[in-house]
């Protein structure tokens, strides 16, 4: 069976548009669609973490349609097409690999990274480290912008040498919460707050941990043991709502404890 073309998506997705095409598809704009693509991009993150390349393979496909429908808008705005993006992003990659199209050597990883930077830089037109970290996205998740951040302000020398200090300042910015606590203050308690939160982050650096995928795992244990506390619950023929928090928590601990053994 002949397989469908990047001009067959083009095509379709072009018919889909037309004034007589799709009434969703002719309405929508770029604002409007902006989140189906985040959307798609994290269910191709999902994908790849259970590895289900069945599911990669559509997911894919998803967000391939994603950009090809935002450069159809753009397209009808006289503004750019997909043959643009495709040239963009292949001078990109010609442009910031040197050590393969030109004459730069580059014999290690770390040196390509190098290179790599530079480069960007050039492109961007950053003259400071400072431009490096404005030029984080806002529309970031808030833990990914932070742990940008502060990787691009580590290679401006501005640092910690181990793990221990970073985690010394998690201490710090803990007990500084419970200052801003103490005094009931809730403009401090926000900032002391989010202040714990970056030093966290800053931590999560240096023990090689992604912020974000911590986080996601904590969560789904968390789920996981409150299903296994309910579930204590309902055997004995009561709700959740019917026990006290101190009855709860008491449950609570002997499911850790349990979950612990078996690695959930």
């Amino acid at each position: 069976m002949e397989k469908y073309t990047i001009d067959d998506l083009l095509g379709i997705i072009a018919r889909l548009r037309k004034p007589d095409g799709c009434p969703w598809d002719r309405v929508q704009t770029h604002e409007s669609i902006k989140n189906g693509l985040i959307e798609e991009c994290y269910e191709v993150v999902d994908a790849i973490d259970k590895g289900d390349f069945s599911a990669l393979k559509e997911e894919l496909g998803d967000v391939l349609m994603q950009v090809v429908f935002h450069s159809s808008l753009a397209y009808d705005e006289g503004q750019f097409d997909f043959s643009d993006v495709v040239n963009g992003v292949c001078e990109k990659l010609i442009y910031r690999h040197p050590h393969i199209f030109s004459d730069t050597v580059a014999d290690s990883v770390d040196k390509v990274l190098e290179n790599w930077d530079e480069l960007k830089k050039k492109e961007k037109k950053h003259t400071t480290y400072t431009d490096t970290l404005k030029s984080v996205p806002d529309s970031f998740p808030a833990l990914l912008k932070a742990a940008k951040v502060q990787k691009r302000a580590a290679k401006a020398g501005f640092d910690y040498d181990s793990a221990y200090l970073p985690y010394k300042k998690v201490l710090e910015e803990t007990a500084e919460l419970k200052q801003a606590m103490d005094k009931k203050s809730e403009e401090e308690i926000f900032e002391e707050f989010g202040d714990l939160l970056f030093a966290a982050v800053n931590l999560s650096r240096f023990l090689e941990i992604n912020p974000e995928e911590a986080l996601r795992k904590a969560t789904d244990k968390f789920t996981m043991r409150f299903e296994q506390v309910e579930k204590e619950v309902i055997k004995g023929n009561k709700k959740m709502t019917d026990l006290t928090l101190l009855e709860l928590d008491e449950i609570w601990e002997k499911v850790k404890l349990l979950s612990k053994s078996e690695s959930f």
